[in-house]
């Protein structure tokens, strides 16, 4: 008799691990995304209206601006999270002091790896499996990869100008140069976009240039990329009067340097298709008119 009631609680015991471990991967009704990236790919698939709390970063879509704002990397707000009651968090796969807190709290998360330009779609796809929204992350991740293949056919072939992409210096100087180096999404979609990367051979996504340095990789295109509102930062004439103290520099001689404005250029998700074509009309104006 003992025995008997002993197997029918460990079956029973069985069949409630088993429930919570699917209750664990149940689809997701309230989402809470502290990456910039993940938040836009969750609208894209259309898994916006689940989402209940993002980022202190989160700029778009504008839908987001009616959502509690949670910190982010550095400084995620727990106690507001937790208030939210989420049945999904994705954060950053660095973030594993939180993870651990919300797994203790028997909160799933979703853990983001910022990496190449590849990554992207896989992203997309993984989330999309996760939340519920297979068919369209996948679809979504379909045509992104073949606008960008659509992108790298229409270079093939082309010369590729050196190019030096921009992302950050000392305002009104060419102090403290922040540059795409060889690895990243950045240089990725540089290098889809049909240019050559004077960093290139600089396995880090960012590098600290000095002028001297400039000079040396002597770029034939300069980039320049702002996030924001364009009416809010530096205009190209601006850009371009602080790169005349090299006139040496084979952009500098020739005008080309540019300057793009928009956080598709540092949120790498859904829009960073519209990126590339962006950068790829600067580096190959004659074929993206």
């Amino acid at each position: 008799m003992a025995a008997v009631q002993a197997r029918v609680k460990l079956a029973a015991a069985i069949v409630l691990l088993a429930g919570s471990a699917k209750a664990s991967q149940q689809i997701p009704r309230r989402i809470v995304s502290l990456v910039p990236a993940t938040t836009e790919m969750l609208f894209a698939i259309g898994a916006g209206d689940r989402v209940a709390g993002v980022s202190s970063y989160d700029r778009h879509p504008p839908e987001v601006e009616r959502l509690p704002r949670l910190g982010g990397l550095l400084d995620p707000n727990v106690e507001r999270l937790l208030a939210l009651k989420p049945d999904l968090v994705v954060v950053y796969g660095t973030q594993s002091d939180l993870r651990r807190q919300l797994e203790s709290a028997g909160i799933p998360t979703f853990p983001y790896v910022h990496r190449g330009l590849a990554d992207i779609t896989e992203t997309i796809r993984a989330l999309g499996a996760r939340v519920g929204s297979e068919r369209e992350a996948r679809a979504l991740a379909d045509r992104m990869e073949t606008q960008l293949a659509s992108i790298r056919s229409r270079v093939a072939g082309r010369p590729r100008p050196k190019t030096l992409l921009v992302f950050g210096r000392e305002p009104g100087s060419l102090r403290r140069i922040d540059a795409s180096g060889g690895y990243g999404f950045l240089h990725d979609m540089l290098d889809t976009a049909g240019g050559a990367d004077v960093l290139a051979d600089i396995a880090r996504e960012s590098v600290q240039m000095s002028a001297e340095m400039v000079l040396a990789r002597a770029p034939e295109v300069i980039i320049e990329l702002r996030y924001g509102a364009a009416d809010s930062g530096p205009t190209v004439d601006s850009v371009r009067g602080a790169w005349s103290a090299l006139p040496a520099v084979p952009a500098v001689k020739t005008g080309r340097i540019h300057l793009l404005v928009g956080d598709e250029f540092v949120v790498p998700g859904p829009r960073v298709v519209a990126a590339v074509q962006r950068l790829a009309a600067v580096l190959h104006p004659d074929v993206f008119k």
